[in-house]
């Protein structure tokens, strides 16, 4: 297989598997989750108001709680960054479930915001942000408006962004 046949097979694995995990959403009850997920994640909101409620009721942390939540936040404008110069399309071979903020597909917001809230709030013990993360993450393939490439680069970015500023975020105590 030659370097060209490679890169076609790509978009086509991409377009297989949200197209199988879009079907999911026929189910009323997976759609509902789905798109509550999605109502909830947009802007990273869900994270912002988790970090928040942590630094609320962990007034030992408070500090953590806070930096943390700035690096989500800081993670979901990169990742709109990103998207703006990429400009790569939402998948156009399947019908959305939800109404999106914008018009680009690459990396996945949600999943950006989602990951590092789970790198973030995991560091402090929140471990119960790792599900919930994931079930944002495959939630955007079951609305169909990211592709899973999307969802992992998203995924990704903000994992990366949290474990950057893991430091920063503990005060200099490198938790992990």
């Amino acid at each position: 297989m030659d370097h060209h046949d490679h890169h076609d097979d790509r978009p086509d694995l991409d377009h297989r598997i949200l197209t199988a995990l879009h079907a999911r959403g026929a189910a009323p009850s997976v759609a509902a989750a789905a798109r509550a997920l999605s109502l909830a994640g947009e802007h990273g909101a869900l994270w912002l108001a988790a970090g928040l409620a942590g630094a609320a009721v962990d007034r030992e942390r408070r500090g953590a709680w806070l930096r943390g939540t700035a690096l989500t936040a800081g993670a979901h404008l990169a990742s709109m960054g990103v998207k703006r110069l990429v400009r790569r399309p939402r998948p156009g071979h399947v019908e959305p479930l939800v109404r999106t903020a914008g018009r680009h597909s690459f990396p996945s917001s949600h999943a950006t915001s989602a990951a590092a809230a789970a790198v973030a709030f995991g560091a402090l013990g929140a471990h119960v942000v790792h599900p919930l993360a994931a079930a944002m993450c495959l939630s955007r393939l079951v609305v169909g408006v990211h592709y899973p490439s999307d969802v992992a680069a998203g995924a990704a970015l903000g994992a990366m962004t949290a474990r950057l500023g893991a430091r920063w975020m503990t005060g200099g105590r490198d938790h992990g």
